[in-house]
Formats: C-alpha cells, sequence, structure tokens
C-alpha cells in the first residue's frame, strides 16, 4: 500500500552550520523553504535551527554528520526517506583547507578532503538527482572555487578537488536538463568564513578592497543564479577576473611566486569549514 502521508518538501544543505552554507540557508527560509543543515557541528546545528526557525515560518531540521565517512550519503539519503522528506533543492557545500604541500599532509587528511570535495557530493547528486528526475523537479548547487581554474601550490589539494567538481557539475548539468532538473556550479572567490584565520589574513582590508566578500553577498548571488538556471555563479567583478585571466599565467611564474614566497616545505595545515 502507497504511503499516504505528505512528503515533506525541504532543501538540503551540507557544511550549512556555518559560513556560506548558513548564508544560503538565511536566503532560501526567507523564500519559504524548510531546511535540512547537514554538518559536523552538532552544537552549531542546534543553534543555527533555532535561530532559523525564530527568524522565518519554516521548519528546520538538523542532521549531524562527518560527509567524510565514505558511507555518509547513503546514510543521507536514507535518513531522509525515513523522514518523508522530499528534496526539491540540494546544496553541496561541504569543504575544508588543508594549506600545505602534499607531501607534508597525512594520508587520514588527505582521503577526508578527496571524499568531502569530490566523492560524496557526487554520490548526492546521483542519489536525489534520481529522485528528482523521477518528479521532473528539482536543483542542484554545486560549491567549487575560483581556485579550480589555477590550482596553487601549497593547496594542491583543494583547487584541484574543486576542479572536479567544476567540470562534474558542467557535465551534470547536461544531463539533467533532460528532465527539467537544474543544476549550477558556485565559484566563490575569498570569502570571510571559517577557512581564513583573521590572526593571518586582515579580513577587515580585504572586504574593504573587495578581493573578499561576505558569506550573504556569496549566497544571494549564488541562489539568485540557482534559480535562474545560469551555469555557474561567480560573485564579484575581481572573482570574474580572476577565473577568465588567471588560466593564463604560466606556470614558472606561480613557481617563481611561490619559492619567494619562502613557502616551500611547509607542513603547517589549517583546517576550516566553508
Amino acid at each position: 500500500m502507497e504511503n499516504s502521508i505528505p512528503k515533506i518538501k525541504i532543501a538540503l544543505i551540507t557544511g550549512g552550520s556555518s559560513g556560506i552554507g548558513l548564508a544560503i540557508a538565511y536566503e532560501l527560509a526567507e523564500k519559504g523553504y524548510n531546511l535540512l543543515l547537514v554538518s559536523n557541528q552538532g552544537s552549531e546545528l542546534e543553534k543555527c535551527k533555532t535561530a532559523i526557525e525564530k527568524a522565518f515560518s519554516v521548519k528546520c531540521y538538523s542532521y549531524e554528520a562527518d560527509l567524510a565517512n565514505p558511507q555518509s550519503a547513503s546514510e543521507l539519503y536514507n535518513y531522509c526517506a525515513s523522514q518523508n522528506f522530499d528534496v526539491n533543492v540540494l546544496v553541496n557545500n561541504a569543504g575544508m583547507l588543508v594549506f600545505s604541500e602534499v607531501i607534508n599532509t597525512s594520508i587520514e587528511q588527505v582521503n577526508t578532503i578527496l571524499q568531502l570535495h569530490m566523492v560524496t557530493p557526487t554520490l548526492l547528486c546521483n542519489l536525489f538527482g534520481a529522485k528528482m528526475r523521477e518528479s521532473k523537479n528539482g536543483y542542484i548547487l554545486n560549491v567549487s572555487s575560483i581556485s579550480a581554474v589555477m590550482p596553487y601550490p601549497g593547496i594542491s589539494l583543494y583547487g584541484p578537488s574543486k576542479t572536479y567538481m567544476r567540470h562534474f557539475t558542467r557535465a551534470f548539468r547536461a544531463e539533467m536538463s533532460l528532465y527539467n532538473v537544474k543544476a549550477t556550479c558556485l565559484l566563490p572567490g575569498a570569502t570571510a568564513t571559517g577557512l581564513y584565520d583573521p590572526n593571518r589574513v586582515n579580513l577587515k582590508l580585504a572586504l574593504r578592497l573587495g578581493v573578499m566578500h561576505q558569506p550573504e553577498f556569496v549566497a544571494q548571488k549564488s541562489v539568485k543564479a540557482l534559480f535562474s538556471n545560469k551555469a555557474e555563479s561567480i560573485p564579484g567583478v575581481m572573482n570574474k577576473i580572476v577565473v577568465h585571466f588567471f588560466p593564463f599565467i604560466p606556470q614558472w611564474i606561480i613557481s617563481l611566486v611561490y619559492r619567494k614566497a619562502g613557502l616551500i616545505g611547509i607542513g603547517k595545515t589549517s583546517l576550516g569549514s566553508l
């Protein structure tokens, strides 16, 4: 006998307890979407859930998970099925930054960043995309980075893994357009989130110069692009310039800058979330 309980339409956001993910959650809540926020920060999730439900007339659910776990995509999908959630919007935002040479990065951290940036988002697109195909409706936003256009030494895991997400989204978008499912790739530049240590980066100066943006600005632009069915969203004039011109910088210049900056041999790892 078919389940007669009405499904709950949901916008699912990974990495939704902080930064760009949380800002996107607010944008979608303002549009009337019920939310499912997913991250590995349990206490922060509850705070966000309470704040969103207080500010908007929507339901906000939370799900604590380590999305670097190989089983996490299937577990999250099964959880949504058990709760009768109909995921109409999927935002793959969870991420981390490892600032270190590859050979000075632990195997555990290498596995984590590759799983988090490539494998889990792809599996979530596979699982939830299939359900969207059935209903002939849905929106998927995959978060890449402007570092995808020019992988830089010191972020040799971050940039290339974001390059994968950009190219994957392009191909996936073409496939899903046949079923009226929209897919957009977000390529944010420097954003004032937990990825950046304020003791190392002058956030106020970067924001004033326009080389860094607030998460709210990035969220507004990305959500608008998603619902306008744009292939990519690149918030900020400087970021658009970077995406178009940085790929033409010769490799020898990149290597020279890296050497002159005195970063060769770096082994310190900085972790953060988008």
